[in-house]
């Protein structure tokens, strides 16, 4: 009586499907770094109020300059350039989250592919 093999992969065609899947996958890691990588030179720039206020935000979420013309000044009125203050901070940020968020999702879109562990959020 022939013994028949248990657990494991069957056969040398197993074998190969796993080495497929894992060179795929380390690909796709490859892909990903390489994605984020260009996702830290992402900028979000924002004007508001006609041109009024502009904000410049970096990839990492951080403020890197903020133009105000001196005609919106108005010391009768320091709610309204607030306003536009945190309404162009916000738009420049949502900017870099959305250009970060679909340049990663072409990057990481091929994870189906592999063997069904796009479920396992590789």
């Amino acid at each position: 009586m022939a013994k028949g093999r248990r657990g494991g992969f069957p056969g040398p065609a197993g074998g190969n499907n796993m080495n497929q899947i894992l060179k795929q996958a380390q690909k796709m890691q490859e892909q990903i770094a390489k994605a984020q990588e260009e996702a830290e030179a992402f900028t979000g720039e924002a004007e508001v109020g006609g041109g009024m206020v502009k904000v410049l935000v970096s990839a990492e979420h951080q403020i890197t300059s903020i133009e105000i013309k001196p005609e919106v000044v108005d010391p009768d009125d320091v709610e309204m350039l607030e306003d536009l203050v945190t309404a162009a901070i916000n738009e420049a940020m949502r900017q870099v989250d959305e250009k970060t968020a679909e340049h990663m999702g072409k990057a990481t879109g091929a994870l189906g592919g592999l063997g069904g562990l796009g479920g396992f959020g590789f």
